[in-house]
């Protein structure tokens, strides 16, 4: 029994520590201008995925 409630309590103390590590991850500064960038990314204007990828990086049919 006592096993049992330690492994519990144990696993609670590394998921809470693993939430709290995605947290700070995703507010932090260094990735701050990735998220706006794939924030914004479905309001691009064709002309503007143009200017990101490199013709091989784009899928669809050849003209």
């Amino acid at each position: 029994m006592a096993t049992t409630t330690f492994l519990s309590s144990l696993m609670t103390v590394v998921s809470f520590v693993t939430f709290l590590g995605i947290v700070a991850w995703a507010y932090s500064k260094k990735r701050k201008r990735a998220f706006d960038d794939a924030a914004n990314a479905p309001f691009a204007l064709p002309d503007d995925v143009d200017s990101v990828q490199t013709n091989g990086e784009r899928g669809g049919r050849a003209s």
